[in-house]
């Protein structure tokens, strides 16, 4: 059996190994790698992110999606990043809280795609 998240070390464990997967990964490893110059303060703010979302320790600050807004990314996109997500977190953890950290992980996913969505203008609609 594994053992579920823990602490700030499985995250930093979790977040390491799935931004790896996402570096490699030929769909979205571009988008990425288009954004992000350096992964250090990228990934510093990932551990403080999940840190608070899943044991709500203070500490992160920001707007994650006004940086994914600025994205060209879809619906692929999305379901991509949320399997890798889940492998990783499924590769190492089991138990309530890689649950909840795969459930924000979705739902998280399914909120920027709206968003990002809801600003597509179209002929009848004026984005502003």
């Amino acid at each position: 059996m594994k053992a579920d998240i823990q602490n700030l070390e499985d995250i930093i464990l979790f977040v390491d190994k799935f931004y790896g997967k996402v570096q490699q990964d030929e769909l979205i490893g571009p988008v990425f790698a288009g954004a992000i110059q350096d992964w250090t303060p990228h990934l510093q703010q990932m551990y403080k992110f999940w840190n608070a979302a899943l044991f709500s320790v203070p500490g992160f600050r920001g707007n994650p999606f006004a940086k994914h807004a600025l994205l060209i990314i879809d619906v692929q996109h999305f379901e991509r990043w949320l399997i890798l997500f889940n492998e990783t977190v499924d590769a190492d953890f089991e138990g309530e809280v890689a649950s909840e950290a795969k459930k924000r992980a979705a739902i998280m996913a399914e909120i920027f795609l709206q968003r990002l969505l809801g600003m597509t203008g179209s002929s009848d609609r004026v984005i502003v």
